[in-house]
């Protein structure tokens, strides 16, 4: 498991490699092993070399990488008790990438300044069932995202997350604060891929308005749809969050307003970090 996680977190089989101090076989040996005793393909190869970024795993590798770092880190933990050595308090958050931009900096700013010595660990997932299993299985101390439909653990809703229109400057439609958003049902837009949990949100605020938004072009983080829009392919809906104050863009609230609510959750009793956390989360502003 350990050279899955390498060669996810390197993005190459060489780099991965040279992290773990084997040669490029050895590695490639053991990866093969590794997906024989799971009995499908882990990681995505095309002409020979493993392709980096989000691609890197397949499917079935994307539902198994969470249990590889909570089974890593459990053993980390397991030979520092062995050693007799307590160790940093480390909190592990898992999050979406739009989040991890907007509400959980400041609050991991303010709870390491209470908690010195202290480690945080920040995992970010596209998908809100992505991240959910993350922390179902046991990945992440706590998860912060969408409000979960379904979830069995503790849940504590954390308030509204905004979605804001964003134009070029420039753009016809820039001075206006607010904007019905029907009045771009003829635009093609910056659209999120199905991985993201944003995709279903802006679909039902466009069928909401009337129209079934076309895609100029598809990506799969908001910070990059925010970019996008900036560079004028088209309107994006992105969350308030990620908005970058220097960047040329005309940010409009839209009608009606998009929004989703946001909760920390977790699959079974909070640890004294995860429930300090949770509190911070709630009396920190964004």
């Amino acid at each position: 498991m350990e050279y899955l996680v390498a060669v996810v977190e390197e993005g190459s089989f060489s780099a991965a490699a040279e992290r773990l101090g084997v040669t490029q076989p050895t590695l490639s040996h053991q990866i093969r092993a590794l997906e024989k005793d799971v009995g499908v393909p882990l990681l995505e190869r095309t002409a020979g070399r493993v392709r980096s970024g989000r691609v890197l795993l397949t499917p079935m590798g994307r539902e198994y990488l969470p249990h590889a770092v909570a089974a890593l880190r459990s053993a980390r933990l397991a030979r520092r008790t062995g050693a007799g050595e307590p160790g940093p308090v480390v909190l592990r958050i898992a999050t979406m990438y739009s989040i991890a931009l907007g509400v959980v900096p400041p609050a991991v700013r303010v709870w390491l300044a209470g908690h010195p010595g202290a480690e945080v660990e920040v995992a970010e997932f596209a998908s809100g069932t992505a991240l959910e299993r993350h922390v179902a299985a046991g990945g992440a101390d706590l998860g912060v995202g969408p409000l979960p439909a379904r979830w069995d653990g503790p849940v504590h809703p954390l308030g509204e997350e905004e979605l804001v229109l964003v134009l070029p400057e420039g753009d016809p439609l820039a001075g206006r604060e607010r904007l019905a958003l029907r009045e771009l049902a003829d635009r093609p837009w910056v659209l999120y891929d199905t991985g993201n949990a944003l995709a279903p949100l802006v679909a039902g605020a466009c069928a909401e308005a009337g129209f079934e938004p076309t895609a100029a072009v598809r990506t799969h983080h908001s910070a990059t749809a925010l970019q996008l829009a900036a560079a004028g392919l088209g309107p994006a809906l992105v969350p308030a969050g990620v908005l970058e104050p220097q960047l040329p863009v005309a940010v409009l609230r839209p009608i009606p307003p998009v929004r989703r609510v946001l909760a920390a959750y977790l699959s079974g009793s909070p640890s004294p970090a995860a429930t300090s956390f949770i509190e911070t989360l709630l009396t920190t502003p964004a």
